[in-house]
């Protein structure tokens, strides 16, 4: 059937046209998910594994992801030559230091819930502004969709959230609430290898639509395959196992492949085989007005860090892949240098029978030969400028990303005395600064997605709200557990200084009114 793309004719200047779709999704299959599958691949670090080559032995039957930035002395072994023994693998060490970093950032962000605070004059209407968010919120992750979203922002330097309307079969049942803001929308994060955006040519931050190109597994079962087609398909990747074609009677589910356009007025959902060839395979498979914000792509694109005049942000992944490179390498050298020296061997002159003497505890030579003499040779050496290299490549780590062991609970010696919660800020200053100024691009777009969602459930009659009662501030919590004595100090002076006592009971955790403690004063 191909593409219909005749609902997207009003979409940026000229329109959307096959061709312009067919190249969007050729550059990002081309040039962006090679990339992208690099960082990912540095991130997790995932084992692939391997068959022995004829004539070798595997030090170990698979291989990391970093391995790739290895050099080639330790990726590349020659042809054994004949009438050569088995060749062996270099020894290689790979030590994941980007994945720790990354998750600590996260847990700097989201490690604790946040609280969407909404901007309505009406007092009844930001109640229930806020209890309409937090309901969409959990619905669509909770705190498990901030995390996955900032995983992907981290890794990628971008993620972008979509607001959908809710699917109708686990929400409309009997004894459902239709007014339940649950059942109108929902919030999903979209990783970077999967969705595209084509840009408005006037300014790159205006999503004129968006594209969304992937494969999937569908319902549908073929027949295993045999012959030549088995490293044809482990090529191509499909299959996340690449064993299960080697299992007796195997089957696999199809793959399809799925492109879906969001427009600002229309919606449009294609699927096609994966080994069929061309555009001209896929069938729409469904369409329709687009009800959740019309006239806004439903989109919301967020950056890690902000890149000026660039539509990607910034990553954590991409600055540390040379300096986790050479941690790599300097380690696999030093693994087999410890490797060629930790034999230590002896050289015997003037005893007759050595040759024929075993060498271990409680041998002992002995001759009448006065010039006779035995000299050890090998060991592991000390190698200082090899370890103070190491120990420079950690530390260009911890100032690359900002993200120092302390902050993982490694306390070392030269850290000082921690004994304040002051202290303790100063030595995470890097990692803090950094978490202050992704907050700035997180918020806007959490903010903007909370507007989409009241928009949405506006214009399904669930919570009927004006423009300018969708402003919602993002309240973010302290990354750090504060110090109680140190707060109570503070509540204390702002009471001297006139703050109401209502607001202070708030802000130290406590209820006012009448659930009061009546032991805090």
């Amino acid at each position: 059937m191909g593409y219909i793309l005749t609902p997207f004719a009003d979409v940026g200047p000229r329109g959307l046209s096959d061709a312009l779709l067919l190249s969007l999704i050729a550059h990002h299959e081309g040039v962006s998910l090679p990339r992208f599958r690099r960082l990912w691949a540095y991130y997790r670090n995932p084992v692939t594994r391997l068959s022995p080559r004829p004539g070798s032995r595997l030090a170990k039957p698979y291989r990391l992801g970093q391995e790739q930035g290895l050099p080639h002395r330790f990726r590349d072994e020659p042809a054994p030559l004949p009438g050569d023994g088995p060749r062996a693998d270099k020894e290689v060490v790979i030590e994941n230091d980007i994945a720790w970093r990354l998750h600590t950032m996260i847990e700097f962000m989201f490690g604790r819930p946040l609280r969407f605070v909404s901007l309505a004059d009406d007092p009844r209407t930001r109640s229930r502004i806020e209890a309409a968010l937090d309901r969409v919120w959990e619905a669509s992750g909770g705190i498990a969709l901030l995390q996955d979203l900032a995983l992907l922002a981290h890794v990628y330097g971008h993620v972008d959230l979509i607001v959908r309307p809710a699917p109708a079969s686990p929400i409309h049942q009997p004894g459902a609430d239709p007014a339940d803001p649950a059942a109108a929308a929902r919030i999903e994060a979209v990783e970077p290898t999967r969705g595209l955006a084509l840009l408005n040519p006037d300014d790159f931050r205006i999503i004129d639509a968006y594209i969304l190109h992937y494969q999937r597994e569908s319902a549908a079962v073929e027949p295993a395959p045999s012959g030549f087609a088995r490293p044809i398909r482990r090529f191509l990747g499909r299959g996340a196992d690449p064993g299960a074609d080697d299992l007796p009677g195997a089957r696999r589910r199809r793959l399809e492949t799925v492109t879906e356009i969001l427009s600002p007025r229309h919606w449009q959902r294609y699927q096609g085989d994966f080994d069929a060839a061309g555009p001209g395979a896929m069938r729409l498979v469904g369409e329709g007005p687009n009800t959740i914000a019309p006239g806004i792509v439903p989109v919301v694109h967020i950056q890690n860090q902000s890149q000026p005049f660039a539509f990607e942000g910034l990553g954590e992944v991409e600055p540390l892949i040379p300096l986790q490179d050479e941690l790599n390498t300097r380690l696999s050298d030093r693994a087999s240098r410890v490797t060629m020296q930790s034999f230590k061997m002896y050289l015997c002159k003037g005893i007759d029978g050595v040759d024929r003497a075993p060498v271990g505890p409680g041998t002992v030579w002995s001759t009448d030969n006065p010039a006779a003499s035995i000299d050890a040779f090998g060991g592991d050496a000390a190698s200082p400028s090899e370890d103070r290299h190491i120990e420079e490549l950690r530390e260009a780590l911890d100032k690359a990303s900002g993200v120092p062991p302390l902050a993982t609970g490694v306390v070392q010696g030269k850290v000082g005395n921690l004994t304040s919660e002051n202290a303790l800020r100063i030595t995470l200053a890097g990692l803090l600064s950094r978490t202050a100024r992704k907050r700035v691009t997180y918020g806007r777009g959490l903010a903007q997605v909370c507007r989409l969602v009241l928009t949405a459930l506006h214009h399904a009659g669930v919570l009927q709200t004006a423009e300018h009662d969708r402003l919602v501030r993002i309240d973010w919590p302290d990354p750090l557990e504060p110090d109680t004595a140190q707060r109570l100090i503070e509540a204390k002076a702002k009471r001297d200084l006139g703050v109401p006592a209502a607001t202070v009971l708030k802000e130290l955790g406590y209820a006012a009114g009448p659930d009061a403690d009546p032991g805090v004063e």
